[in-house]
């Protein structure tokens, strides 16, 4: 996506320690019509495929996953890092590990929002080891729910992570690949 990978050059910072900052317009700051935009491309990749529930790991992901859900019209769920005095005591749990913060977190979803036949599409804005969506992966597979595939907004290419999961046979769209970045020579995409 052209527009995507321009808005990330004008818009975008490379930090140290191969953080993309996006803030600006996607994930602190949110650019609606932008994002929307992007949701409506998600969903032409997902053309044909069953959908019924949107699924995110909170924060970052809930705007995007809210938006392609909302033009679904299905369910958004997304798996909270903490389980609150507001999280029932039956929900599946994963431990995952964010590249960002650089830690883990275990993750829960509630058993009643995700269900045996539910076909469910992962969709975040970032996606660099894997590790959050192999976490949100086996959270479906252990509720018998159908892992529809992930739609993602920006892939860090050179992490390997979206190769690893697109080489066991999963379905990852990502709208933006990006193949080297550093605060130099900015971001380069992979064609």
């Amino acid at each position: 996506m052209e527009n995507l990978k321009n808005r990330i050059n004008k818009d975008g910072k490379v930090l140290p320690g191969n953080i993309l900052k996006v803030s600006s317009f996607l994930n602190h700051q949110i650019d609606i019509e932008f994002l929307d935009s992007l949701a409506e491309e998600i969903i032409r990749r997902f053309s044909g495929t069953k959908i019924n529930k949107v699924m995110t790991v909170e924060s970052s992901g809930i705007a995007i996953a809210c938006s392609v859900a909302r033009l679904l019209k299905v369910p958004a769920v997304f798996c909270k890092k903490n389980k609150s005095s507001n999280v029932p005591e039956d929900v599946y749990s994963t431990v995952i590990h964010s590249f960002t913060h650089g830690k883990d977190y275990t993750v829960v979803v509630s058993k009643e929002f995700l269900n045996k036949g539910d076909s469910v599409l992962v969709v975040d804005d970032f996606l660099a080891n894997g590790c959050a969506l192999e976490g949100l992966i086996s959270l479906i597979t252990d509720a018998g729910a159908e892992f529809a595939g992930a739609g993602i907004i920006i892939e860090k290419g050179f992490q390997g992570g979206g190769d690893k999961l697109r080489a066991k046979g999963l379905k990852i769209e990502s709208l933006a690949i990006v193949e080297r970045m550093s605060p130099e020579e900015g971001v380069i995409f992979r064609s």
